[in-house]
């Protein structure tokens, strides 16, 4: 484990080995030579931040970004202003999130006018569109180190080379097959933590950057994602979310093919482990047998986040989705037999092209039959390198706003009261944080992924206890401790 690396014992004379993550390890090693030259001349050590955008995928790249920092000897500070590294992991999902990170650069480039010794990063899906990395490079000369997706595991290695060659250094590959274990990193949360189970995507739903910028599927071997797991446990965590794009698909790039309803029972075996989550689930690939395991399961949580995208099967035929919306019912059908508990998320977009009044009406039909506990809600965003970029019928988007707050409220009226059901019961909870409103509050989440505030003390963060819900507020609950 990376954990028993004593950095500073590195002999870092000789070149640097062929072999990951003994390279990374070696070039952590150099690095520090750095941080230790800051202290001696600064009085303290340099300080670093990482500002995530995006999915949870990011989240977790984000915290091994974190630990490859702290390792090298920076210390965190959470305000960029401050911060004499700071570093964007960006999305491009859509293309207001690549807005979001333009605004920010032009915000922390003022800053590092008066700060010369300031570095910032770039990485992320963003960066793996080559016409955002030639804007930086022409327009942005405030950057220092631009990489990708693929290669994030060489982060100490690059940062290295613009530390000695004091120039902008770039370096995004267009794929691969590498799967890099045993890296630093670390935990937002000391008692959950998300693990990845797989990288990258086989859909290419015909709306979705995702394949582009993320590669082809690559799934973990399961032994390693269990030794992850085993030594988060033993280091605390009680409750894991295990990633990926397509989390249903688990294990086919496997030497030895392995599902992910098998995965999952493996997982459950692993002693002082108490909650399971997983996302996303791709409605196609959602197998009889995931949801026996999920019916049987002690540790599974009750909560399934399942995008629909579009109740119209005309639209996602379009959308490359492989599902009708009458198969997608028929799952829903069958996961609520099997688990009358379930609670159900989803995602879904308005204005795609060519979508009528009729199709929008469709997706309100399936809203109103799963009624889920919530929605994300997303209005179209046309990205350019995706088929349905270059598709005609592009909606007007006086119209796309119409049907969009249309849609919002037949979900938050139906959410409301889906949410409500546990009203006057007791729950357990898995205390999360500070209430950020009401003093004297905690916050909580339930297996269901509801959130509840209620009065408790900081100590009890990281903890299962016993609360009973007061009253439902919509999309949360106000509860007291049951002593």
């Amino acid at each position: 484990m990376y954990t028993d690396i004593h950095f500073d014992t590195i002999d870092i004379s000789r070149g640097a080995p062929d072999k990951e993550p003994e390279r990374q390890y070696y070039f952590i090693a150099k690095c520090r030579q750095y941080t230790q030259q800051f202290f001696r001349e600064m009085g303290r050590f340099p300080t670093a931040t990482v500002q995530t955008f995006g999915c949870q995928m990011n989240a977790r790249d984000s915290e091994k970004l974190t630990g490859i920092l702290k390792a090298i000897g920076y210390r965190e500070e959470e305000q960029e202003e401050l911060a004499d590294f700071v570093i964007f992991n960006t999305c491009t999902v859509r293309e207001n999130a690549n807005q979001k990170v333009y605004g920010r650069l032009g915000q922390i480039g003022k800053i590092k006018k008066s700060r010369p010794h300031m570095l910032i990063g770039l990485c992320g899906c963003m960066m793996q569109e080559a016409e955002e990395v030639e804007k930086i490079q022409k327009s942005y000369r405030q950057v220092d180190l631009i990489f990708g997706t693929h290669n994030i595991f060489q982060f100490a290695e690059l940062l290295y080379r613009r530390l000695t060659s004091r120039r902008l250094v770039t370096e995004v590959w267009d794929g691969t097959d590498q799967i890099v274990e045993e890296l630093p990193a670390e935990r937002k949360y000391p008692f959950k933590s998300g693990v990845n189970i797989m990288f990258g995507c086989n859909n290419f739903c015909s709306y979705c950057i995702v394949p582009y910028v993320r590669g082809r599927e690559r799934s973990r071997e399961p032994q390693d994602i269990l030794n992850e797991i085993r030594q988060l446990v033993s280091d605390g965590v009680v409750e894991i979310m295990l990633l990926g794009q397509n989390v249903n698909s688990y294990g086919k790039t496997l030497d030895q093919p392995m599902t992910f309803a098998k995965l999952l029972q493996e997982i459950e075996q692993i002693e002082g482990l108490k909650r399971i989550r997983f996302m996303t689930s791709h409605p196609k690939d959602l197998s009889e047998e995931l949801i026996d395991v999920m019916a049987h399961s002690h540790k599974i949580c009750r909560h399934l986040h399942l995008p629909i995208q579009s109740g119209s099967t005309r639209i996602l035929e379009k959308m490359n989705r492989r599902y009708t919306k009458e198969q997608y019912l028929s799952l829903v059908s069958r996961l609520k037999e099997a688990i009358p508990e379930l609670s159900l998320t989803t995602d879904i977009i308005v204005g795609f092209p060519g979508e009528t009044e009729e199709d929008f009406q469709e997706t309100l039909d399936v809203i109103r039959k799963v009624r889920y506990d919530s929605a994300f809600t997303f209005i179209y965003s046309r990205r350019t390198g995706t088929p349905a970029a270059n598709m005609e019928e592009q909606i007007p988007q006086d119209m796309i706003k119409d049907r969009f707050q249309r849609l919002l409220t037949e979900v938050q009226t139906i959410s409301s009261e889906s949410c409500c059901i546990h009203e006057g019961s007791t729950q357990e909870v898995l205390v999360e944080s500070i209430d950020s409103h009401e003093e004297g509050y905690v916050t909580g989440r339930m297996d269901n992924n509801l959130l509840v505030h209620f009065p408790g003390i900081p100590s009890m963060i990281g903890t299962f206890v016993r609360v009973y819900l007061k009253k439902c507020k919509g999309f949360y609950y106000i509860g007291e401790l049951v002593k």
